[in-house]
């Protein structure tokens, strides 16, 4: 399962279903208030983000359950996969991707901002395609999806003793203004299980130059998890 950056779309990750279909399931997480899901109010934390997903999922049937988050979507990956557990389902993997551990807290507030201080984020990180940056119309219409993730993101708060109990991946790019090698090293203390590291040039948003590497890194997990003959599923 994919969930999508701060200001983020399902759409974002159509390179993992066109490179992962039909072998793996693949579901990204469209939050509401963007693009088919535009009339509906935007979620301003993520528990009540992870609550929404864990209704889904529980609504379906048990399946091995990979998280992929990236930014934003690390965290809410993180507490949607703890609400799984607590409740005895199965998850498989984390792959935690540009955010540092969910205890660590930079004391920003983006979400206090002004429209134009957070489209100066927005630029400054460059995770939107240049075509939306240069149309003020568009990005101005993205405005309340943005206000609400960040304030999603600069609310959230986790005690460092609380951990999930499957592996978790850190993948972070090598330039990443928000995301430090210490600050990545730091979800060592989240999980129960083991703890891998990738580091890939680029910055915030490596993801959009790397995506056949991390790609290939996912394909090598779900070889090994469909050892057991269960269907592998990633959830965005």
């Amino acid at each position: 399962m994919c969930l999508p950056h701060a200001g983020g779309s399902a759409t974002f990750y159509l390179p993992f279903v066109s490179a992962l279909s039909p072998d793996v399931d693949v579901v990204a997480i469209q939050y509401p208030g963007r693009q088919d899901r535009r009339a509906e109010q935007p979620l301003t934390d993520v528990d009540t983000l992870s609550d929404r997903i864990h209704e889904a999922l529980l609504c379906q049937p048990p399946l091995p359950v990979t998280f992929f988050g990236h930014s934003l979507g690390a965290l809410v990956g993180f507490e949607t996969a703890r609400r799984l557990e607590a409740g005895g389902s199965p998850v498989t993997h984390l792959f935690a991707s540009s955010r540092g551990a969910p205890s660590l807290h930079r004391g920003e507030s983006v979400h206090q901002r002004d429209d134009e201080g957070i489209l100066s984020v927005v630029h400054y990180l460059n995770g939107t395609a240049a075509n939306v940056l240069g149309n003020q119309e568009m990005m101005r219409a993205a405005l309340p999806s943005l206000r609400a993730d960040y304030q999603a993101a600069d609310t959230y708060r986790c005690a460092p003793d609380v951990t999930i109990g499957c592996p978790v991946t850190v993948l972070t790019g090598d330039a990443d203004p928000q995301t430090t090698s210490s600050e990545a090293r730091a979800w060592e203390r989240h999980t129960t299980s083991a703890c891998a590291f990738h580091t890939f040039p680029g910055g915030h948003f490596y993801l959009s130059q790397q995506t056949d590497r991390v790609i290939a890194l996912l394909k090598e997990h779900f070889a090994a998890t469909a050892e057991d003959g269960r269907r592998p599923t990633v959830r965005p």
